[in-house]
């Protein structure tokens, strides 16, 4: 069932800090974004980190169930946490998100969809994201702030 699940037996909808981990696949230019099953806006692939598991495999567990893809290295983008990281669910489950973000151009596999919680997989050019009402607000900073990095080292290779 996993740990926030199990808390939310006992305290409901109280929120939670919640640490979580997230993945931006990133190849040609191009980074691969899901759309949200429960509020229909582009997102990273990402979740909660269990008891004991480690932050990467986490972020490695979350890319393959979401995406069917394997990451292999995985290099940190940033720690993000404060108010602009609160969640409500639709289900009214409050979570205060300490978000550990990666980006990951070392992957195989094909692109798959998990239709359990995501509607549709979309490769974006990083100068060409969705709108900011798109975009989860939990994933918008951290994924400008992915863009904004494969950007500038594209610049300044060339």
């Amino acid at each position: 069932m996993g740990y926030i699940m199990d808390l939310r037996q006992v305290v409901g909808h109280r929120k939670l800090l919640m640490p979580g981990a997230g993945v931006f696949p990133i190849r040609d230019g191009r980074v691969l974004l899901q759309r949200r099953k429960d509020n229909g806006l582009w997102a990273d692939h990402g979740g909660a980190v269990e008891l004991s598991e480690k932050v990467e495999d986490a972020a490695r567990r979350e890319m393959l169930e979401e995406t069917g893809l394997i990451a292999g290295e995985l290099a940190l983008l940033g720690i993000y946490s404060g108010p602009e990281m609160d969640h409500v669910y639709p289900n009214g489950d409050e979570v205060s998100i300490i978000g550990i973000f990666y980006t990951c151009e070392d992957f195989t596999g094909t692109v798959k969809l998990q239709a359990e919680e995501v509607t549709e997989l979309q490769w974006f050019p990083l100068d060409g994201l969705p709108s900011a009402e798109e975009i989860s607000p939990v994933s918008r900073q951290p994924l400008y702030d992915a863009a904004k990095k494969y950007l500038n080292l594209q610049k300044n290779e060339g």
